[in-house]
């Protein structure tokens, strides 16, 4: 096997170290993203806590915060897995990265057996990482199919009927959406 085409180009290892570089961007973006949700969770949990804390205990309305208290606890453990798996995708593609340049370097030096482990185990450190990505995103959407009703929810209790039309029209534009 001839292994010049690797060594000769001199942007072949920029063009194997892009690709997690770019994805790793992606996943910081992420992260950054989802903390914020989540803190937004832990805020509205907050405040639902101390209204609960001054209703009486079998009123409809602390009824109705109990409710909106389980699904915020639902909403940050999807939000917790999804930065867990985010980090996790972080990690890989920043291994993918540093694996492409260690196998940059084995091509150079002609070193063919490592090369191509090399090669394997970045590929697969590679996949494990958009497989990450792509389930981290798809708990990110699961956390906002239950935030938005939840808006809606929200907003009908504290707001004004001009107020509470326009949040009805965003909570069925995204069930449309959804469909």
């Amino acid at each position: 096997m001839n292994m010049s085409p690797l060594t000769d180009n001199p942007f072949a290892v920029l063009t194997a170290v892009v690709a997690p570089a770019i994805l790793t961007n992606a996943s910081s973006v992420l992260c950054l993203g989802t903390g914020n949700r989540m803190a937004r969770v832990v805020d509205r949990t907050r405040v639902i806590a101390a209204e609960l804390a001054s209703l009486e205990g079998g009123s409809s309305e602390y009824q109705v915060r109990v409710r909106q208290l389980e699904r915020l606890q639902l909403r940050a453990q999807l939000l917790l897995k999804a930065l867990r798996t985010f980090y996790a995708s972080l990690g890989s593609f920043a291994a993918a990265a540093l694996i492409s340049v260690v196998g940059s370097a084995l091509a150079f030096y002609d070193l063919r057996v490592a090369f191509r482990a090399a090669a394997v185990v970045g590929f697969a450190v590679g996949v494990f990482a958009v497989a990450g990505l792509v389930s981290g995103c798809a708990l990110m959407v699961h956390e906002t199919r239950l935030a938005v009703p939840a808006l809606a929810t929200q907003s009908a209790s504290e707001t004004t009927d001009e107020h509470r039309s326009a949040f009805i029209c965003v909570h069925l534009w995204f069930q449309i959406k959804a469909v």
